[in-house]
């Protein structure tokens, strides 16, 4: 009894007043002979010609056993009566879920290998990815950059932008990586709520080789403190594959309330996040003290005026980007200088800050050599001011410049 009431909960049992050979003289049994099973309706169907239900004193006698048939017309579809609820139909398609997986896998795989993580040459084992990590007892922070085609010049050769970019790049990498960076450039939790912010107040670069296409940079960055209220960081630029010194660069800063535009004290709370990362060390460049001299439309040679910012020179501070100054001063610098000679060092003093509305003037002055002939070579040292059109000063700037190489100029012929 207990086995088959089992197997009756999986599989359905037939009822036993039926007689499956359609013979029997019981009463109420029916003759099954005029049935056919449709093979996909799973119920039967009554042909016109089967025989009723039998009936006694002329009405229908529902006798136990016994099947009434009903007659349908053709032209009636018979709805497929559901599949029994069993233990095994209840169950998962298996199959399907392992042919998911098996895809999800497949998917991973080519994603990974796509990804191509693996570095190719021997300068990118230590950074392949170029995010930068904290060395030296978490004092130093190193970064690995490739030249792009896009940062080069018709020399070949990187830029000063893309080499001061790099420079910037990294400052702010070093104060994400340390858990200082807060909603605004460069700024700590502390200064976030006082409204601070750090503005390069000097900067001197010292470039003795500019990479070129293809060349990786590993770039070191380190902070230290300079008087009571300011801060120096010191750059050091590496030639990956020769761990040749390609460039060194040092900077004052300074803070800035940023919604009066006033400089400010550095608070002690301020002070006390960002004195555990200070390293005591010199300035990888000596100071030049050496002063800038204040230039006017009567002492300049070249002037460039019209200068105007862009949306893009914006930083999200609301000011011009300190790079950008750069790329002014140079605007009033002499063409053939700029074809025949390099930059070797620069000197800047930020005087004040200019947005998006100013309009500006660069003006230079060149001594070392006669001005009409800067394409001859030799050393020729620049005098610069970046000011707005009231006169006011932006920046000062002193550039040091020697003669280029010769390489190889680019055929730009075709057959």
């Amino acid at each position: 009894m207990v086995a088959t009431s089992a197997t009756s909960s999986f599989f359905p049992v037939p009822s036993s007043s039926l007689d499956p050979n359609g013979k029997g003289n019981r009463v109420g049994s029916t003759n099954l002979s005029g049935l056919n099973s449709t093979p996909n309706s799973g119920r039967m169907k009554a042909k016109p010609n089967a025989q009723a239900t039998p009936k006694i004193n002329g009405k229908k006698a529902n006798l136990p056993g016994s099947v009434e048939i009903i007659s349908k017309p053709d032209n009636e579809t018979s709805q497929p009566a559901p599949a029994p609820r069993t233990f095994i139909n209840q169950l998962p398609d298996w199959s399907m879920l392992l042919a998911a997986i098996t895809t999800i896998f497949l998917a991973a795989e080519k994603q990974w290998m796509m990804l191509d993580w693996k570095p190719r040459r021997s300068d990118m084992i230590m950074d392949p990815f170029g995010l930068g990590r904290i060395v030296q007892d978490g004092l130093v922070f190193r970064q690995n950059f490739s030249i792009r085609s896009y940062e080069i010049g018709a020399d070949r050769s990187a830029s000063i932008e893309t080499v001061m970019n790099h420079l910037q790049e990294t400052a702010l990498n070093h104060v994400k990586s340390a858990g200082l960076l807060e909603n605004g450039f460069g700024s700590t939790p502390e200064m976030f709520k006082k409204n601070l912010i750090w503005v390069v107040a000097r900067m001197q670069v010292v470039v003795d080789k500019y990479p070129t296409w293809g060349d990786v940079v590993e770039v070191d960055t380190w902070v230290s403190q300079s008087g009571k209220n300011g801060m120096r960081r010191d750059w050091l630029v590496r030639d990956c594959n020769t761990g040749e010194i390609v460039t060194r660069a040092s900077s004052l800063w300074v803070m800035m309330n940023k919604l009066t535009r006033r400089l400010s004290k550095i608070p002690e709370e301020v002070r006390g996040e960002i004195e555990p990362y200070f390293v005591n060390s010199d300035p990888v460049i000596a100071e030049d003290s050496r002063k800038l001299t204040k230039l006017d439309d009567k002492t300049a040679d070249y002037v460039r005026s019209g200068l105007t910012p862009r949306w893009s020179d914006l930083d999200v501070n609301q000011h011009v980007n300190n790079v950008k100054y750069i790329g002014w001063i140079l605007e009033s610098a002499p063409a053939g200088m700029l074809e025949s000679q390099k930059l070797k060092s620069m000197t800047l003093e930020y005087r004040r800050e200019c947005g998006r509305d100013s309009v500006l003037q660069s003006l230079t002055a060149v001594s070392g050599c006669d001005v009409g002939n800067l394409g001859t070579g030799g050393e020729v040292e620049c005098q610069h001011l970046l000011r707005l059109q009231d006169g006011a000063e932006v920046v000062r700037g002193r550039t040091e410049w020697s003669s280029k190489t010769p390489t190889t100029t680019w055929d730009t012929t075709t057959s």
